[in-house]
């Protein structure tokens, strides 16, 4: 391939390359190998840079919605940046990503980077249309838990004072608690007398992540 000579043309020249045979399917999902979109975007342009950007010293950004990364990419002067979420192999965000999962959204990110400069850009088309009816969207809103009976108050379990100045974790964060602590096996009891809580809608909006990061903790014992 030869060299781009033209920044009105570099942008189609690695457009049009066919990166088919480099592309990776997991959990139903098209990945483009990142070594292949590294080598092909230097034998491009051999000055093309990358940067991970930095939040407070750390390759990732901590949020309630989720972790995330952020990847620029510089090809013939012109610099691009894709923010990217940590996610599972189903592509579900992950609140207690492990150094190996903040690793591959990397460069994953890395890998969307490069297709904003063109390159393997065609293999994302249509990626944020709705799934085929009947089909489970790995991406799907969380649906409330079943009515769970109200924990029994006058158990040995000590009273929980309620500081109703606090603010308190969604219903969509109860949910995902709730279907977390089922995942790994943990008694929804144990995680509401640990963090002082009469029922997961007492749990205080800053707890969430503590209390994710725990139960994955636990998956990950196991």
């Amino acid at each position: 391939m030869s060299n781009i000579n033209d920044s009105d043309n570099y942008f189609a020249r690695l457009n049009a390359i066919n990166v088919n045979e480099h592309v990776e399917k997991k959990g139903g999902f098209s990945y483009l190998s990142w070594p292949y979109a590294v080598a092909q975007l230097r034998l491009a342009d051999p000055t093309a840079t990358w940067e991970v950007r930095r939040f407070e010293g750390l390759p990732y950004l901590d949020t309630e919605a989720g972790v995330f990364v952020e990847v620029a990419a510089t090809v013939h002067g012109v610099t691009l940046s894709q923010i990217h979420p940590v996610l599972d192999g189903r592509n579900r965000p992950l609140m207690a990503p492990s150094a190996f999962d903040i690793n591959t959204s990397l460069q994953r990110c890395l890998v969307k980077a490069i297709a904003l400069h063109g390159l393997g850009l065609y293999i994302y088309a249509g990626e944020d249309l709705p799934q085929p009816v009947g089909a489970e969207a790995a991406n799907d809103p969380i649906q409330p838990p079943p009515q769970m009976e109200r924990p029994n108050l006058t158990s040995d379990r000590p009273p929980v004072r309620r500081d109703d100045r606090r603010e308190r974790i969604t219903k969509s964060q109860q949910a995902q608690i709730h279907r977390l602590a089922i995942e790994v096996g943990v008694s929804l009891d144990r995680v509401l007398t640990y963090f002082g809580a009469a029922e997961l809608g007492d749990i205080a909006a800053n707890d969430f992540l503590r209390v994710i990061r725990s139960l994955e903790k636990r998956r990950q014992a196991a």
